[in-house]
């Protein structure tokens, strides 16, 4: 039986990985349990060597610094979660205007949609730097830390300015608490320090996810010149439509007045709702398929090699060190987003400057997505959340990995179509090992596993409760053909579940 993860001379603390994390998890009773496990993950990583990766920041190790971060983390999740909704802008609007619109000091893009999101932010924020203009890019949810979801320069921001910024709108915060029906939510109060964070860099340029729909979301106060809408599934049915026409009712508020909109390729009643939001606002679109697309794509080593017809013209030869052929779609739609940006397409239609292109996708990575941590077996990590990303994950896996013998390991949050996203993986898993996360928010191990076996029948899955043990029993499972045999392990079902594992695997 493998050690999780194996034992080497570099890395001699990584043995006792599992049993650390479990240990403090168990400890902080006392905390909401997504900080405990934020905590627990934390502390076991400065145990190991070697700095960060992929642009996921360890905790502080100043202990000061370290101490103001978890109380600001522990103030933050006092107020509503982000599955906690009233659909207004009106608490956020109030907060832009007594901090003085600082959301209005620079430029925007605007990104939503059900799946690609934050692959395609990252994208559209590394060909920004490579062009040399600063950024700031808000994502969510985040990996490991809560600082990951304020970038700037292409970085999570610092622990020590995430607590300054923090400090600098509490006095804020409070007064809208006071004057509003409800308080500021979590996701409320990060988009306001987001927001400051930007106009106090200061950024030529923001990249702004949403945190879910558009219309009512908080993220929308601001007035993005390019609206990105990735491509429309479903997901949060309850809370945004059941059809996808419905969901991009929601997503569509984000198209602003004489706006540019670039559209992924959608489902024809979801476009037909977009382009009829844009008519009516007199903005102006942009259709994956029609006015940019993949030319072609090959996987290639570490990735693919594309050629991309943008707004301005043809892209050829661009290395992209992502798998899987939905991140090729989510490349054409950053590119023709940023293209866009720059003005191309409407008031010149030269392309941008290939080299420079080339060198921004080369850069692009995307922590927990299709991230692979480990070898011997391969242990992948992907995030996805709903049938429309394991379909899209499934068909990469298929298409990258040789796998004879795939074991997945699945643990979700409630309130998700898991059965649907159980039956995108059936045809590439040999057997499925269910377990939860350390999220409050977790679907019961046992419930998960009662529609496993609706899809998979009682001989291919596996109950382990906790995910230490769930990896290591996938691990076991997927050796038992031998060391050349084509053994591997996909860990998924939602973020949370991969920035665990993550943490648990060694990485940060």
């Amino acid at each position: 039986m493998s050690d999780l993860p194996p034992p080497d001379s570099e890395h001699p603390d990584r043995d006792d990985n599992a049993d650390r994390f479990d240990e403090i998890v168990e400890a902080e009773t006392d905390r909401d349990p997504d900080l405990a496990v934020i905590e627990a993950g934390s502390r076991t990583l400065r145990t190991q060597a070697g700095p960060p990766q992929a642009g996921i920041p360890s905790r502080p190790t100043d202990p000061e610094i370290d101490k103001a971060l978890r109380e600001v983390e522990t103030e933050l999740a006092s107020r509503w979660g982000e599955t906690k909704l009233e659909p207004s802008v009106s608490r956020i609007s109030a907060l832009m205007d007594v901090l003085g619109e600082p959301q209005r000091a620079y430029p925007s893009i605007h990104i939503t949609g059900t799946n690609g999101k934050t692959s395609t932010a990252r994208m559209i924020e590394a060909l920004f730097t490579a062009f040399e203009l600063r950024t700031g890019r808000y994502t969510s949810p985040h990996v490991q830390s809560i600082t990951e979801r304020i970038s700037l320069d292409g970085a999570p921001i610092e622990a020590e300015r995430f607590v300054e910024t923090y400090n600098d709108i509490k006095p804020y915060v409070d007064m809208v608490d006071s004057q509003q029906e409800f308080r500021l939510s979590f996701f409320e109060v990060l988009t306001g320090m987001a927001y400051a964070a930007f106009a106090d860099a200061p950024v030529d340029v923001a990249v702004v996810e949403v945190g879910m729909g558009g219309s009512w979301d908080a993220t929308n106060v601001i007035d993005g010149s390019v609206a990105v809408v990735t491509p429309i599934d479903l997901d949060h049915t309850d809370r945004l439509g059941g059809t996808p026409g419905e969901i991009a009712g929601e997503k569509a508020g984000i198209v602003k007045p004489d706006a540019t909109v670039i559209l992924a390729q959608q489902p024809v009643d979801a476009a037909q709702v977009l382009l009829k939001k844009a008519v009516e606002v007199d903005a102006t679109v942009a259709r994956e398929g029609l006015e940019f697309g993949i030319v072609s794509r090959s996987v290639a080593v570490g990735g693919q090699l594309l050629t991309l017809r943008g707004l301005g013209g043809e892209y050829e030869e661009v290395f992209l060190p992502l798998h899987g052929a939905y991140q090729a779609h989510n490349a054409v739609v950053a590119l023709a987003a940023v293209e866009a940006f720059f003005g191309i397409g409407s008031q010149h239609a030269s392309p941008l400057d290939i080299d420079t292109i080339r060198k921004a996708f080369a850069s692009v990575s995307s922590p927990g997505r299709l991230e692979v941590v480990r070898t011997s077996p391969t242990v992948v990590l992907d995030a996805a959340h709903n049938p429309a990303g394991a379909r899209a994950t499934a068909e990469a896996i298929s298409e990258v990995f040789d796998f004879s013998n795939l074991i997945g390991v699945v643990a979700a949050s409630e309130g998700k179509d898991m059965k649907g996203l159980l039956e995108a993986f059936e045809p590439i898993f040999a057997e499925v090992v269910i377990t939860q996360n350390s999220s409050h928010r977790a679907m019961d191990a046992d419930t998960l596993a009662g529609l496993a076996v609706e899809v998979f029948g009682d001989e291919r899955v596996q109950v382990e409760p906790r995910l230490p043990d769930a990896l290591e029993a996938a691990i076991t499972l997927a050796e038992e053909e031998g060391e050349y045999a084509g053994g591997g392990v996909l860990v998924t079902g939602s973020v949370i579940t991969v920035g665990e594992a993550r943490l648990l695997l060694g990485r940060g």
